[in-house]
């Protein structure tokens, strides 16, 4: 730090300001948190803190005087009206804002302006718009584990939205579900978790951690939280959650980091939904990145996901639920059933889609309008959009009245009109109004009186002084007496000379002219000094009204939450029905059955980045009256992986409620799905890709179950040829035999073709190919049986190796084909040479020893490198007898 500032903790609360005393006591309440304070129009930083902020949000660093002359204050500052940017730049880069407001008008107030720190932003508690993506949800999660038990809480104030759930902690379902919802925040108790908070730490370095007192993870405070803040005597109509301590004591820990944060500001959740783990299928964190369900891996863009394809929601909140729907797939028939019939009155009744995407079309976000008003953050146009929403329920509530399946009936039912708050919003919000509550405008003409009446006086009074001149010459009598004005005086009333005789007794003369008096009244006087405060009171005023309306529409919260629900449903499923007419895909036929039966599949992601007509779609056979397991062989860019990524995408697509991308699809529900379709090598936690590759595979083995689908693609290449036949050979031959889910298994090793002949339910298939003039054209066609070689000189030759390396390339197969070394002469006749010199009878050397005693596998990479560096030296060692 320069040597010229001032540090927090060199200054005297004895020897400041009053204002830096406030300042002082709000920095306390904050924390290690950036403190925004506010004097007047600007937001300031001190000290430290303004110090780092100037750098963070490149801002000009100025300073006050301290307590030495030589060593000054360092302070920056943000305008009020452009903090939310500032804020939104601050949390991306990880740091947390305290806001200290000023509680009165400081031209009502003689003295020091009372201040209070009246919200606290972090990455779970924004509300900010530029914070947040329209299409995902912001989640603040609260992790805890008792040893038997592990539990989660997940709630996101910008939508209401609140979840539960709980697990064996043995069976680490609980980070996969972390990683589908994805938090912005994890909370975590301070004490005795310190495995949890490594392993959290671990598998998701980029979410922000909080550690939080231990107590409020307790079950019984969870549950005393729960009923305070929700106003419940029992919670018993909470189902599950209210049997779930665990579930209950992260539910409280969230509401009550929520008041912690937020203060007076704190958000109206919806009620907190218990997820039951059984009823979705399972997808562990591997699959989720390896199908690209929401993002790519590469890029994480959401341009080539399944999202990418599946999204033609009109709303941000259709897209938050279909983002659900892809990551929670339902394990169980019938209300799948009913999510299928939804989507297909749909896809067949056209007008009836047209219609209701046409009604939803430009909708504002009701669920995020919600929140931020339910949270005492949402401003006038907040409201007014909220009002727009609102009108177009009547059309969509007339469009519904057609709908024939359960679940559209359902959703219909769910639709409040909503007239009230509508026409609350409607009459009282002005149509333009201004982005600030306190400069006016915010309400409309005719809604309250007394704001009418000010806004006459903030006008000039004209029509006010019209009548009450005409008012005053009724009452006295006297017809020339005039009303007028000047700065001096202010209002005043002018009689004649002549009729000065005629004035009342409540008139007091004020100034006499030559041919004339002025005469002031109380009720004169009263009234100019409502004029000349009235701009003032009227701001305050309009204030006050606007607070009352949002409270109105806050207090409806409830209702508005259940119906925009049921909006972004209906939106979600004319989606969907728009993807299947747009792609024409068809509707699967689910049962118990255990079959998987598809009829010209296509992978839906690679079909849509494709021109229109180019993908070869093909058939797939698996169960038990077909086989269990698929072994496919084929050469690389055959489409292997595009194959078995594609079966596992129609299974989920039908099993979230959608049409799939085939001509005819017969899905027996699954309740787990399981991808290794690739690894690398993770040089931060030393592992090599052999490691990720079997701690994967281990955790399928150990996990999957009889109604399972597997997809394994190149099980034991990250290690030698016979050691990787040998663990792949192993791997299936326990899938078949003991574990018995249906399985696609891609591999290069030829000689696992063999237990498409000697496993029961074991069948190989291959992807067709065609030789053609020394190289290969692929054909995408899975073809029954398996491939005889793997084309990989071929498959070098379309990807441009030089023609030297390919001609060697093909001496040393012939060799090794005829049985012999992969030795031969090369063009000049030289010996093929070898890595290390041979050993000779006498024994092996020093370097052959150490190599055979070292485990490869355990290296990290930088050991590995220093192990090279060492057989190196000893390679350069003379040997004995040489």
């Amino acid at each position: 730090m320069t040597e010229k500032w001032m540090q927090l903790s060199e200054i005297s609360p004895h020897h400041t300001t009053p204002a830096m005393r406030q300042y002082l006591q709000a920095k306390m309440e904050s924390a290690d948190t950036l403190l925004f304070f506010r004097m007047g129009d600007f937001y300031e930083l001190f000290f430290e803190d303004a110090l780092e902020a100037a750098s963070l949000l490149n801002l000009a660093l100025t300073s006050r005087d301290g307590a030495e002359k030589e060593r000054r204050i360092p302070m920056c500052g943000v305008p009020v009206r452009a903090v939310d940017s500032y804020l939104a730049k601050l949390v991306r880069l990880g740091r947390s804002v305290s806001i200290c407001e000023q509680m009165e008008n400081p031209k009502d107030v003689k003295g020091i302006v009372k201040r209070q720190v009246v919200r606290t932003v972090t990455p779970g508690t924004v509300l900010e718009p530029e914070l947040l993506e329209d299409g995902q949800n912001n989640f603040l999660a609260a992790l805890c584990a008792n040893g038997e038990e592990a539990a989660a809480a997940f709630a996101d104030m910008t939508t209401g939205e609140f979840l539960t759930v709980c697990v064996s902690e043995a069976s680490g379902t609980l980070f996969d579900e972390i990683a589908r919802l994805t938090p912005a925040e994890i909370l975590l108790p301070d004490e005795n978790q310190e495995g949890l908070w490594s392993e959290v730490k671990k598998r998701f370095p980029d979410t922000a951690l909080a550690r939080r007192p231990s107590d409020e993870f307790d079950p019984a405070y969870g549950k005393e939280t729960l009923l305070q803040y929700y106003r419940l005597k029992t919670l018993q109509g909470l189902g599950e959650l209210a049997l779930s301590g665990p579930a209950l004591g992260c539910a409280g820990a969230v509401i009550s980091y929520l008041r912690e944060t937020q203060r007076e500001g704190i958000p109206q959740l919806g009620l907190p939904r218990h997820q039951r783990p059984s009823a979705y299928v399972a997808l562990d964190t591997n699959t989720q990145r390896n199908l690209e369900l929401t993002a790519t891996m590469h890029d994480k863009s959401k341009r080539g996901s399944l999202l990418g394809v599946l999204d033609k929601t009109l709303t941000g909140m259709g897209e938050r639920k279909l983002r659900h729907w892809i990551l929670h797939p339902l394990a169980e028939l019938e209300p799948l059933k009913e999510r299928l019939d939804g989507v297909n009155e749909f896809f067949d009744e056209i007008t009836l889609r047209l219609s209701l995407r046409e009604a939803l079309k430009g909708m504002p976000d009701l669920e995020r309008l919600l929140g931020r008003i339910t949270a005492s953050a949402g401003n006038a146009r907040d409201v007014k959009s909220m009002g727009t929403t609102l009108s177009l329920l009547p059309e969509i509530l007339r469009i519904a009245e057609s709908f024939q399946s359960p679940l559209l009936q359902d959703l219909q039912s769910a639709l409040d009109p909503l007239e009230d708050i509508a026409y609350l919003i409607e009459t009282a919000i002005a149509d333009e109004p201004p982005l600030t509550l306190n400069e006016g405008g915010l309400i409309r003409e005719g809604y309250h009186e007394e704001l009418d009446r000010l806004r006459d006086l903030v006008r000039g009074g004209v029509n006010w002084i019209a009548k009450l001149q005409q008012a005053e010459r009724d009452r006295t009598g006297i017809a020339k007496l005039k009303v007028g004005y000047n700065r001096v005086f202010g209002y005043y009333i002018e009689v004649s000379r002549g009729q000065a005789h005629q004035v009342p007794d409540d008139y007091q003369r004020k100034q006499t002219l030559a041919n004339a008096e002025r005469y002031i009244t109380p009720a004169l006087k009263k009234h100019e000094e409502e004029i000349l405060t009235a701009q003032e009171k009227m701001q305050d005023l309009e204030y006050e009204i606007f607070i009352t309306v949002r409270n109105q529409v806050a207090a409806a919260s409830e209702r508005i939450r259940k119906t925009a629900d049921a909006l972004a449903s209906l939106d979600l499923i004319s989606s969907l029905a728009e993807v299947a007419a747009t792609h024409n895909y068809c509707r699967p036929e689910l049962d118990l059955s255990g079959e998987i039966h598809i009829r010209d599949g296509r992978h839906p992601v690679v079909e849509d980045l494709n021109k229109q007509g180019e993908f070869v779609p093909n058939d797939t056979r698996l169960g038990e009256n077909g086989s269990r397991m698929l072994i496919m062989t084929g050469p690389n860019m055959a489409g292997k992986s595009t194959y078995l990524r594609q079966v596992a995408l129609i299974c989920l697509m039908a099993q979230m409620g959608s049409y799939v991308p085939a001509s005819q699809a017969r899905i027996g529900l699954v309740d787990r799905i399981f991808t290794r379709v690739g690894a690398s090598d993770n040089l931060v936690r030393g592992e090599s890709t052999f490691m990720v590759e079997m701690i994967e595979t281990a955790a399928i083995l150990n996990s999957a179950g009889e109604n399972s689908l597997l997809v394994l693609d190149e099980i034991g290449r990250g290690t030698s040829t016979y050691d990787g036949i040998s663990i792949a050979w192993s791997v299936a031959e326990y899938i078949h035999d003991t574990i018995k889910a249906r399985t696609l298994f891609a591999t290069h090793y030829h000689e696992l073709t063999e237990l498409g002949d000697k496993l029961e339910h074991a069948r190989n298939i291959s992807v067709a190919v065609r030789d053609w003039h020394d190289s290969i054209v692929f054909l995408y066609r899975v073809v029954d049986g398996g491939a005889d070689h793997s084309y990989g000189i071929q498959v070098a030759k379309l990807a441009g190796l030089p023609g030297q390396v390919l001609k060697r390339a093909h001496k040393i197969l012939e060799s090794l084909e005829a049985g012999g070394p992969a030795t031969g002469a090369t063009e000049s006749g030289a010996q093929q040479m070898f890595l290390f010199a041979p050993v000779e009878e006498t024994g092996p050397g020093p370097l052959e020893k150490e190599l055979e005693e070292v485990d490869v596998d355990s290296l990290t990479p930088r050991e590995a490198q220093a192990f090279l560096y060492h057989l190196k030296h000893l390679s350069n060692r003379p040997r004995s007898g040489t």
